[in-house]
């Protein structure tokens, strides 16, 4: 069977990169002759077990969904919880991201209830102009019904050629009839920086989402541009929810923020010989104080940028402690367009903390929700001789607890009432009572405001979906739903950059934030003069 070729030989593929791995850096030639006569029994019992799964199993077998799914991944498991096998599909949509770039409409799109509904489209893009409204359910796409596909066959057909035609038609809550859209795609870029702004004179904020796109640092530095970084009396950078990505991103955007020639990463591994990274270009003498805003979701790469700014004492660490992950991996491509991230080295911040969290011996769950620090976490120093720690994430130097949802707000939202907050590991929901709101109410201004009328209609909006609740719910959480009725209303209607304002307007942690310039600023101040003290005592002394 060819299916059953093809996944067999994809994963012959993986064995046999672990074979030339092997050969190149085993021991000894004896531990690689060895291994290789291992490997050779261990692939003839698998090609046994699938030829007699195929031919004996209760029901007809796909080999493809049973190598790609099960045996690769399942190999990879064992390994540790970062490295990881990507079909065609997922390595695209992988590259897709580095590259930071694809053609399309521009919308982030997402699941309900069997249907594919708008979760927003980009600011500026083709969807964007074209009208496409959060909570808009994807009814065609050209002549093709969207019933029953999943949203990544929806997905795909969206995307195509630049400049060429795509009709979408929606659902719209308080439109009787289906709308019907006429978009000519576009460039869509994923940014990697969705939102900066100024905070109020001098106190300047950008949120950096992810680090996979190979544009990251190029975006942090047109945001400072267009700050005007060198007026700035501070800097809040957030990266909360940031999951990491690229480690040459990570690299550039230290080598922005630190002093020139400062350590910003090291690492090494089994196979590869150390390396190190340093700040080659520098701040250029920018002094501004920093505040990094992080939580657990910080992961990966912003754990390599919070981590360097901590260790050389260049910026605060504000929030809470984040994820843990000093994994690094490295990407092969594999045959039928498929690819291979297999974790390759640890990497090590500057004052040589590894803050890999435990992960043996536990659940993927339990590693990835319920997170558990070393129990005997290394203590390193920092360039001024304060206490920093590794074994489990980042530890910030001002704890900012984030905000917990409470029984009812968490109801509401796993309702798909509300969409969920940036960040939270529940499934996003698609704003039903902003749907229906809109539909009523079709005339939004920035003027809008949440009053007691606004809540009427969501006590009605939540009895007609029969969601329970009592008046003590609404009394209790009046501040938090007319946060998210606002939010929510304000990015469907204006856009995501607007639904982003408001959210800082609510948000404590950016507003404890920003009561820590003075200590950031002397902690950098103070790290300069030790390190000149430093250098003039080891300075050599001329005869």
């Amino acid at each position: 069977m060819v299916r059953g070729k093809r996944g067999i030989l994809a994963f012959f593929g993986i064995l046999a990169v672990s074979a030339i791995l092997g050969g190149f850096y085993g021991p000894s030639v004896d531990a690689t002759t060895s291994g290789a006569d291992q490997m050779e029994q261990s692939v003839k019992t698998f090609t046994q077990v699938l030829a007699v799964v195929e031919h004996d199993y209760a029901k007809p077998v796909n080999v493809d969904k049973t190598v790609y799914n099960g045996a690769i991944p399942g190999m990879l498991a064992v390994l540790d919880p970062h490295s990881s096998f990507f079909d065609k599909r997922a390595f695209d949509l992988l590259r897709e991201d580095q590259h930071g770039r694809y053609f399309g409409v521009g919308m982030q799109i997402g699941p309900e209830s069997g249907r594919t509904v708008v979760i927003a489209p980009f600011p500026g893009s083709p969807a964007y102009k074209a009208g496409i409204r959060p909570g808009d359910v994807i009814l065609k796409v050209d002549d093709k019904s969207c019933k029953g596909l999943t949203t990544d066959q929806v997905a795909n057909l969206l995307k195509g050629p630049r400049s060429t035609i795509v009709h979408v038609t929606v659902g719209r809550e308080g439109w009787k009839e289906p709308l019907s859209f006429t978009i000519t795609r576009g460039e869509i870029p994923h940014n990697a920086v969705d939102y900066y702004t100024m905070l109020s004179p001098g106190i300047g904020y950008v949120h950096i989402n992810t680090f996979e796109s190979e544009e990251t640092a190029d975006e942090l530095a047109d945001a400072m541009q267009k700050l005007d970084a060198t007026r700035l009396k501070g800097l809040i950078l957030d990266l909360r929810g940031n999951p990491g990505g690229l480690l040459n991103q990570a690299v550039q955007v230290g080598d922005m923020l630190l002093d020139k020639g400062q350590l910003i990463v090291s690492h090494h591994g089994r196979s590869s010989p150390e390396r190190r990274y340093y700040a080659v270009h520098g701040n250029g003498g920018d002094h501004v104080p920093i505040v990094v805003l992080v939580n657990g979701g910080t992961a990966s790469a912003s754990e390599i940028v919070s981590g360097a700014l901590q260790d050389h004492d260049r910026a605060l660490i504000a929030g809470t402690t984040t994820f843990g992950k000093g994994l690094v991996q490295t990407l092969s491509p594999l045959s039928y367009g498929s690819g291979l991230a297999l974790t390759t080295a640890r990497y090590y911040t500057p004052s040589g903390r590894l803050i890999q969290r435990p992960y043996q011996n536990i659940s993927y769950w339990e590693y990835r929700f319920d997170p558990q620090p070393s129990k005997k976490p290394e203590v390193r120093l920092t360039d001024s001789g304060r206490s920093v720690y590794g074994g489990g994430g980042i530890t910030p130097d001002v704890k900012i607890p984030s905000p917990e949802l409470d029984a009812f707000q968490r109801k509401l939202i796993q309702d798909g009432v509300f969409f969920p907050p940036i960040g939270s590991p529940l499934e996003i929901g698609v704003g039903d009572f902003t749907r229906y709101f809109l539909g009523e109410r079709p005339n939004i201004t920035r003027d809008f405001t949440v009053d007691q009328n606004v809540i009427s209609d969501f006590e009605k909006f939540l009895t007609r979906q029969k969601v329970s609740y009592t008046p003590q719910d609404i009394q209790q959480n009046l501040d938090w739903l007319k946060w998210k009725i606002k939010r929510e209303v304000f990015t469907s209607v204006f856009g995501l950059d607007a639904g982003y304002q408001v959210d800082l307007d609510n948000d404590a942690q950016m507003q404890k934030a920003v009561t820590l310039f003075p200590e950031a600023k002397q902690l950098y101040a103070n790290v300069r003069k030790i390190l000149a003290q430093r250098s003039a005592e080891n300075a050599p002394v001329k005869p």
